[in-house]
């Protein structure tokens, strides 16, 4: 039987435990506004250091305009969000992931389904040909009736979204490029074109997703795009003539070659693919020794097509751009002869240098071997990674590749105004992924960079040994933090741009 003085000490711990709640909901509250202040105050000072070193790169009136010649390739981006589309028209039919979808063609609706699945678990951007031209196209209507506010059109390709990003850092542009009519006007009409007007752009199908965007059981880690393409035009390089013989007249400081992952083995009939590589390559060649020479690389699969690069491209080139999945699959073809699967979305920053060593090394030993027997042939200088969280550029001591703190602040400034779509960086709207400090290396003992107000994009210098003599080279080394967008608006064409301004900063 519960008696009163029981009735009253249940109160009086009821009360107790509600008091307690109270207590700790409240104190959770405050601490909760007390990090989130600090969050926000340590993204202004970061976002404060980014544009002070930016303000630094302003080019004066009497300073001429670097002049930037790139190729190839041009085509209609067609953006649609990925599991709005895929939940419409493939309803619940949603594959196992394995990594059978990293396949570098795909022919059926299975082996797209299979293909999108194992790179949006992955959070991983892909890039693959619809070798089924009649599926292609079933596709694009699909995408067509989607509702008008849905789907969005754009200009795409590497090499005129980093043509467009060089004239609006203040550069003087060359684009080797074939073009519709329709196409054209969408390029700022101060951008020279090299190249054949066509009927018909090829078509490129974005399928962006956001983080957090679920499809069946799959939960994308990070914002990214899944892109299908069926191209016609693309991977011949048809502008290739064309802007090897406007070269003659236009002398650049820099020559970028960008889009050579469209050059997909089935378009090609046997050994016409290699004699197009040839045609690059000779185009690279031509070029003097004060003129740069710059590969940005993609999404690659084909292993086949990564030793034709490293054949005919790799070793005539000063500089090369490329996110995280791209470093580690060139690192595994340069030292093991093999290709990698979707990789970690967000590498440590440590992890992510050693790849640049790695990759850096390859290619310096390389070109030790062979140098001899090919006068033609450059010694890599400039190696730009860019990931979701940082920029990391590495520079050889000596180079004429200058302003490397400034070029890796610029780009991480690129990466947010582009994903946000959004000239104006508002803190409040960022999230901040880095850590206070980072490690070099995994190297046990490696030196450790602080981020902060003294020092926003941390550089340092750093001998790197390679060759069996053990020759050492000086580099420096600077990392950036990128202001991350809470909410992606655009994804597909973030590398381009991302790596256009930060080689526009060092010309």
């Amino acid at each position: 039987m519960i008696t009163e003085r029981s009735k009253m000490t249940a109160l009086r711990y009821m009360g107790w435990l509600t008091g307690c709640s109270v207590l700790t909901a409240f104190v959770s509250i405050i601490w909760q506004a007390f990090l989130s202040l600090q969050s926000l105050n340590r993204t202004t000072v970061l976002l404060s250091g980014l544009l002070a070193i930016e303000s630094g790169l302003k080019r004066t009136a009497q300073e001429p305009a670097p002049r930037v010649a790139i190729g190839y390739g041009a085509c209609t981006d067609l953006q649609i969000n990925a599991t709005e589309f895929l939940d419409r028209f493939y309803g619940r039919r949603i594959p196992i992931a394995t990594s059978a979808g990293s396949r570098a063609i795909l022919h059926n609706e299975d082996e797209l389904l299979q293909s999108f699945a194992y790179y949006f678990q992955n959070g991983a951007a892909a890039e693959r040909v619809m070798a089924n031209g009649t599926l292609f196209k079933q596709l694009l209507g699909y995408a067509k009736v989607m509702d008008k506010e849905r789907i969005q059109w754009y200009m795409g390709g590497n090499a005129p979204l980093m043509a467009v990003r060089f004239f609006m850092e203040g550069a003087d542009v060359l684009l080797g490029a074939h073009m519709s009519r329709k196409l054209r006007p969408l390029l700022p009409k101060e951008i020279r074109l090299a190249g054949d007007e066509i009927p018909d752009d090829d078509i490129h199908i974005i399928l962006e997703y956001q983080a957090g965007d679920t499809w069946g059981s799959y939960v994308a880690p990070r914002a990214n795009r899944y892109i299908l393409h069926n191209d016609r035009n693309n991977p011949h390089l048809r502008a290739v003539e064309q802007l090897t013989l406007a070269l003659k007249e236009y002398h650049p400081q820099l020559l970028v070659v960008s889009g050579l992952q469209m050059m997909d083995m089935f378009s090609f009939n046997p050994g016409e693919r290699e004699e197009r590589l040839l045609q690059v390559q000779r185009q690279l060649t031509s070029q003097p020794n004060d003129t740069l020479n710059h590969f940005e690389m993609a999404s690659y699969v084909e292993l086949r097509l990564l030793q034709q690069l490293r054949q005919f491209v790799l070793p005539y080139v000063d500089s090369l751009g490329m996110n995280e999945q791209e470093l580690a699959n060139l690192q595994q073809v340069l030292s093991h002869g093999l290709t990698t699967l979707a990789t970690d979305w967000n590498p440590r920053i440590a992890h992510t240098l050693d790849l640049m060593r790695q990759v850096f090394i390859s290619l310096l030993e390389d070109h030790k071997e062979t140098s001899a027997g090919d006068p033609d042939r450059r010694r890599i200088s400039r190696i730009h990674v860019h990931t979701l969280a940082y920029q990391a550029i590495l520079t050889t001591a000596g180079s004429k590749w200058k302003n490397t703190r400034a070029a890796a602040a610029k780009a991480a400034l690129t990466a947010h105004r582009y994903v946000c779509k959004s000239q104006f960086i508002n803190p409040e709207a960022v999230q901040q992924v880095l850590d206070d400090s980072f490690a070099t290396s995994a190297q046990a003992d490696a030196p450790r960079m602080r981020i902060g107000a003294a020092s926003p994009v941390p550089c340092w210098s750093e001998y790197i040994e390679f060759g069996k003599q053990r020759q050492r080279l000086e580099v420096e080394i600077c990392v950036a933090p990128v202001l991350v967008c809470r909410e992606a608006r655009k994804t597909a064409g973030a590398g381009d741009n991302i790596s256009a301004s930060g080689l526009a900063a060092q010309l």
